[in-house]
């Protein structure tokens, strides 16, 4: 069950788990950890988790970030599958040096998610 992770987010915070997949060996990582985060522009995948893939950096590409505290950082970018909530979501992610990674607008336009913060969990809205 999707739930709100308490013990490394004040107040807790959505997160959830995909799968990444390199398209061209089909190789696979499970459980991969990400904070859902709505104010995100794009989805920023942990590079631990990546790297064990063997996807290539796409050469010559680097995206500046911008945190919230206005701090900033140069992303190196990949593609690949990343799986979410039974659906497939190609294209072009940038790495982050962090455990975890953040659930961007870039996927969750695609997707309905219902947000229970009292009860801790979220679940996919179906209409």
């Amino acid at each position: 069950m999707p739930t709100y992770d308490a013990s490394h987010f004040s107040p807790p915070a959505p997160v959830a788990q995909a799968t990444l997949r390199n398209p061209l060996s089909g190789a696979t990582i499970s459980d991969v950890l990400l904070l859902v985060d709505s104010g995100a522009d794009v989805t920023l995948l942990p590079r631990k988790a990546v790297e064990g893939l063997g996807i290539p950096l796409i050469a010559g590409q680097g995206y500046e970030l911008t945190g919230f505290d206005g701090s900033k950082s140069l992303a190196p970018a990949v593609k690949l599958d990343m799986i979410f909530l039974k659906r497939i979501f190609r294209g072009q992610y940038l790495l982050i040096e962090e455990d975890r990674g953040i659930l961007g607008r870039d996927v969750l336009n695609n997707i309905a998610l219902l947000l229970d913060g009292p009860r801790q969990r979220w679940q996919e809205h179906m209409p």
